[in-house]
Formats: structure tokens, sequence, C-alpha cells
């Protein structure tokens, strides 16, 4: 047999190398079929696999989630055309939350452009362009190697996201030359990897407005998972007795077994009161978007001062106004204000922030006698608070919970403080709210971290968009757990029209449907549920059983509290007239 010519396939998957790449997810195409040669040829032994998905879109969240378990960037693909559109989803979503991806898409030779050949005509560059930070097309192999690294750098420099390359067919085919080959050259000699410091004289104002602070507050974001400041966090907040919440994203940078922690969500009493209270706000690697009720009264005191750090200077003041800011990595500005701060900050101010934090820690008992109260109830259909709870108390503390849907992902956050969540363990589209992310997330995630425990807990409406890849983890032999909080119909939208249009539903509601029956077709475990006190034992023989699993949970429909706090907003703003 002839030796195989090095092709743009081989130079391809070189370069992923080259970048530490293992995994890449999605569906083999025509245009990609040199790429996957390459893989099946010589890539495999030297380690990189494919993991094949029954929707490219499927393969786009578990790139996503593959990203947020390891730091690491993410990559999936698609062919050209429909392959491509599939995408379009999961990178949205991607994008929306600031997490690296490399997006590959096949595009047709340039010789067949207008001739309206299969798959061809699309303009997949401008398709991608409001999704992405950077969008890259190469015709021939020698523009391979600077296009991945070019990629790479732009999706894990700044604020991070999504980059597409799209290769014409004639990159892949086409012979390639050592010379090529030469120009892989080491990540560290094209991009770096120092923190970006915050510029000193904002470190001065920031600790300057610390000192006369009474009641200062901490709030840390997904940023903090970024730049893995997690444990610098902890430390500046622990040292001076700074309250310190989160936003979603970044549930567990610091965890509710802290005795600094205020919680996660706003419908806590004490995060509520920490934000109408505190007279400072340190903000470091957050959006202060619909999860922190944009900043606005009456849950935020506007009389704060806010810092405000963020490694992106378009973040920076976005619906609250800035006392100082600071543009840098979370990690290297905590660091540089605890320099700062145990210099000139006076040791005083650690006992008067002390009696703050007691303060917020006595009230989080009431928080937890709410929580009592919830389990107290024995009323039937359980209550979807009372399905999270379960979840949440039975998970091991290390497990990584990936969440999908409307209410049932609410009423999961408002419970996020009952056990400590440790960071890069809780997975959910916030900034999109993109539903059928569960499955793929719990795939993608285990994938990542096999030794770690995998839950998926959605809603049924949601867990219907990604059904299909129920079959990938069986064929995959991934034991993920998915609970199905089944209340027979769009919740969220139920409850729109149930309090704004005196309860004229339409379309909203579903047919009662066996998703645990579903499941076994697929080759999985599966369970149907009603009472409560089954749950966790359900969970304890989807576990045993050693295969992917599905448990279907009847419970009521309910309106989250935030959803109405969040429609007060809107009325505040003019929404629904005066």
């Amino acid at each position: 047999m002839a030796e195989q010519k090095l092709n743009g396939g081989d130079l391809l998957v070189k370069s992923l190398l080259n970048e530490g790449i293992t995994k890449i997810f999605g569906i083999v195409g025509g245009e990609l079929l040199r790429i996957f040669d390459a893989i099946e040829r010589w890539g495999r032994e030297a380690g990189i696999d494919t993991v094949m998905v029954r929707h490219e879109q499927a393969g786009g969240h578990m790139a996503d989630a593959w990203a947020r378990a390891t730091g690491e960037i993410g990559v999936c693909l698609g062919t050209a055309g429909p392959g491509v559109t599939h995408l379009v989803p999961a990178v949205a979503a991607a994008w929306a939350d600031s997490i690296p991806m490399l997006v590959i898409g096949a595009q047709i030779a340039r010789m067949f452009d207008d001739t309206g050949i299969l798959q061809g005509g699309l303009d997949q560059m401008t398709l991608m362009r409001p999704i992405t930070k950077a969008q890259i097309s190469v015709e021939d192999p020698y523009e391979i190697p600077k296009a991945v690294q070019r990629a790479v750098k732009t999706a894990m420099s700044g604020r991070r996201g999504p980059v597409f390359l799209e290769l014409r067919e004639t990159a892949l085919v086409r012979g390639a030359t050592e010379e090529d080959e030469r120009n892989i050259i080491p990540p560290e000699k094209y991009r770096p990897f120092d923190r970006p410091l915050g510029n000193p004289e904002q470190i001065q104002k920031a600790v300057e407005i610390l000192k006369n602070a009474k009641k200062p507050l901490i709030v840390g974001g997904g940023g903090i998972n970024a730049s893995d400041a997690s444990e610098d966090l902890i430390k500046l907040s622990e040292t001076y007795k700074i309250p310190a919440g989160t936003s979603i994203n970044g549930i567990g940078v610091i965890s509710s077994d802290r005795k600094t922690y205020v919680g996660s969500h706003l419908t806590l009493n004490t995060y509520r009161t920490a934000a109408t209270e505190a007279d400072v706000v340190l903000s470091i690697g957050c959006k202060w978007d619909y999860t922190l009720l944009y900043g606005a009264p009456p849950i935020w005191n506007q009389n704060q001062k806010l810092i405000h750090v963020d490694i992106d200077p378009e973040m920076i003041g976005r619906n609250r106004p800035v006392e100082v800011s600071i543009i840098g990595d979370a990690k290297a500005v905590i660091n540089q204000l605890l320099s700062e701060m145990e210099k000139t900050l006076p040791k005083e101010k650690i006992t008067e922030w002390t009696v703050w934090n007691d303060y917020l820690q006595e009230i989080k008992k009431n928080d937890d006698a709410l929580v009592q109260k919830m389990l107290n109830a024995k009323k039937l259909p359980m209550k979807p608070s009372r399905l999270s709870y379960e979840v949440l108390d039975w998970i091991n503390e290390d497990a990584i919970l990936a969440l999908d849907g409307g209410d049932i992902a609410v009423f999961t956050f408002q419970l996020a403080n009952i056990k400590p969540r440790p960071p890069r363990s809780t997975f959910y589209s916030v900034s999109m709210g993109h539903l059928g992310v569960g499955i793929p997330y719990a795939i993608g995630a285990k994938i990542a971290k096999p030794d770690k425990q995998v839950v998926c807990l959605t809603g049924d409406g949601s867990f219907m968009f990604n059904i299909q890849e129920l079959e990938t983890a069986a064929r995959l032999k991934l034991p993920i757990i998915v609970v199905v909080s089944n209340n027979s119909c769009w919740g969220m939208i139920k409850s729109g029209q149930k309090n704004n249009l005196m309860k004229r539903y339409c379309d909203v509601d579903f047919p009662e449907t066996d998703y645990a029956e579903i499941a076994k077709g697929f080759g999985c475990y599966g369970e149907k549920v009603k009472n409560p006190e089954d749950v966790k034992l359900a969970l304890q023989r989807a576990a045993e059983s050693g295969k992917p699993a599905v448990i279907d949970v009847e419970v009521a429909f309910e309106t989250p509290p935030a959803m109405k706090v969040i429609g007060l907003y809107k009325k505040s703003k003019g929404l629904f007239g005066k």
C-alpha cells in the first residue's frame, strides 16, 4: 500500500493536538471526511477522539459542557449548510455565557459557489457573526495552522467565547507540505498565558472606598470560574469577614458552608437583605443582568458605591453606575486587592465587618426555616421545590448538576445553598435561557469528568428538545441520571398566561407522557415517581443500574416566586402601561 500523503485533514488534527484538544463533538459529513479519516488512521493513537452525537446542536452543547467542566476550550463541528445551521442554538448559548469554543464548520469548495450544489449557497460567516467572537475561513491547507492558532487565542483571551472556523473542502482534501506542518508552533509562542492586572491607581481607589464601608458585600460571577479564582475569592471574603454572594453563573465559587456566604439567588432573605443594606458592593466577574435583578430597586440600594471588576470593558457600568472600574483578570485583581488591603486597611474594619456578617448569618436561619416548611408539605402532586430539594440533598457534594428548563431551574436556584457546591459544578444556559441543554450538558460533563457523579434536572418540555441523545449516552455507556420534573406544561409560559392574561391558557399544556418508558426504549434505566419519599430511592436504584437513567417525577404546576419579582421589574419600566 502506498504511503498516505499529508493532507489538510491531517494538518487540522495535528493543529488541534498541539492545543491539547482531545475531543471533538459532532456528526461526520461529506466535506469533513478528511478530518475523520485522519483521526481514524492515526489521531486516536495520538490522543484525539470524536464523539458521535445524534444532532449537531447537542454536540455543540456537549462541547460547551466540556469547557465549563475543564476550563479548556470545547470543540464541535458540523458539515456544510444544515450541519452548521444546526449548531447555531448551541453556539448562541455558549456566546451568551462566555464559554470558549472552537466551532468548526465545513463549506463547499469555492469552485461550486452559485452552482446550486447540495448544501451550498449559505453565507455561514455572516450567519455566525452575531454569536461568535471571530469568524475565520480558509481555502488551502497552508492556512490551517495559523487559523487554528488565531481561533483558539481569540476564544480563550479576554472575555471568553466561541469562534467559528470555516473550512472550505479544498482546505481539507488538498495535499499539505512539511513546511505547512512546521507552522504548527507551541501555544506559548503565539498567545499569552499571564493574567492581565488591574490599574494600580484603581486598586488603591477601590481600597479607599472599602476603608469607609460599614456594610460591604462581594458578588462573584462566572468570571471567577473562568479565572480559577475561587480560593482567592474565599480568602478575600473570609480574611476580612466581607459577606459574599454569587450570580447563577458563579454558583460554587464560594460554597454555602463558608461562614461569609449569603446566597446565590435573590429570593433568599439573607442575600436580599445584604443587597438592600450594603453600602459598598465589590462585583467581580459578574453581569448585572436578570440573575442579579439588574441591580435595580427595590432589591438593590441605589446609594451603594459599586466597585466593578471585569476583564471586559463593555461589562462595566451595564445597568449600574460605578464608583470605581477595574479592568483585569479576576484572580490577578483579587490578589492585588488583598496586597493593598493588607498594607493599608485598618484592622478594626475586620471587627466592624464581622458584626455585619454575623447579622446576615443570623438571618440565614429564616431561610433554613422556609426549607423545613416546604419539606412538611404532603400534598400531591409534589411541589417542584420539593423535587429540587430531594435531588440536591441526594447528590454527592462534588457532583456536576446540569439544569435545564424554566421553572424547575428557578426552584433549584432558590435551594442552591442547602448543600455545598464546588466551582464548575452547576451548569445552566444562564444568559440565553436556552432549552434542551440538560442531556447534552450531562453527557459532555461526564466525558470530561468520568469519575464524577453527573445528574441532570430538567423540565418535561426541555427534556424533549434533545431526547435523542439518550441513545448517545447508552452507546457510550455513560451512567448519567436525568430527573424530569413533569408538570405536563410549558410552566413558565403558563405562569405568564395565569398572572397577566386572566388564565387564558393557549398552547401550554401537554398530554400525559411516560418519559421513563421512552428511556427504556433507548436502552436506559427508567422509573416513574409520584411521592417525594420515593425520589431518593429511585435515584439510588438509577445509580445502581450502571446505565444512563431517566426518573420521571410528577410535580404540581407552580409559579416560582422569583418570576413574580421579575414581573414587578418589568412593570416598573412601564412595559404593561401605567
